[in-house]
């Protein structure tokens, strides 16, 4: 694996912990084992776009001295198949555009294009290690995604557990979001999404 730059890591970290912040939309607790036990329709696309402004927070990892993080706006569009996912500065300039489809992945910067085999290839070189962009989109739609096994959060909690991620959904009404890898990185993702008109 190259050696990347932290500035790197962290706007690879940022982009793929957009993807999972936009899972905010979806069902209630209450609606979540209903949610879990449903297969969905693997060809439905995903109809709408999802965006707002996220904060990562990744704990620093051996032989580091502070952690690392940001924050920006987000725009993400499509599903698991096609789709691309912009991130910006809190002033709006473009940071990052990462596009896929099913055949190819790239990540554009403002001097700089990439191509990868998978999201999973990326994900691996950006953050070092792997992230499930599989599930991600039906996470999307708040619920788990249905090719591995979930659990709920305990009540009075909103929310569950999959591979390997801690998804609350408990403050959704207001728009917000938090998101914690258990293991890993262990990096924190708090999405305040935009109002939809």
């Amino acid at each position: 694996m190259r050696a990347l730059s932290r500035g790197f890591r962290r706007l690879g970290s940022a982009l793929l912990l957009a993807a999972l912040a936009a899972c905010a939309h979806g069902p209630r607790h209450a609606d979540m084992r209903a949610a879990m036990q449903a297969r969905p329709d693997p060809d439905a696309p995903l109809t709408r776009s999802f965006s707002g402004k996220l904060s990562v927070q990744v704990p620093p990892q051996p032989g580091q001295r502070v952690a690392q993080g940001g924050s920006g706006s987000f725009e993400l569009l499509g599903d698991a198949g096609q789709g691309q996912l912009e991130l910006s500065t809190p002033t709006g300039s473009l940071l990052a555009r990462v596009r896929w489809s099913p055949t190819s992945v790239s990540l554009e910067q403002p001097k700089e294009q990439r191509s990868y085999d998978s999201l999973d290839a990326l994900t691996l070189e950006l953050l070092g290690e792997s992230v499930p962009v599989a599930a991600l989109f039906d996470w999307l739609r708040g619920r788990p995604w249905s090719g591995a096994a979930a659990a709920l959060l305990p009540a009075p909690e909103q929310g569950f557990e999959q591979l390997g991620w801690r998804v609350q959904t408990d403050r959704l009404a207001e728009g917000l979001l938090s998101a914690h890898q258990l293991g890993g990185r262990s990096a924190t993702l708090r999405v305040r999404l935009a109002r939809e008109d």
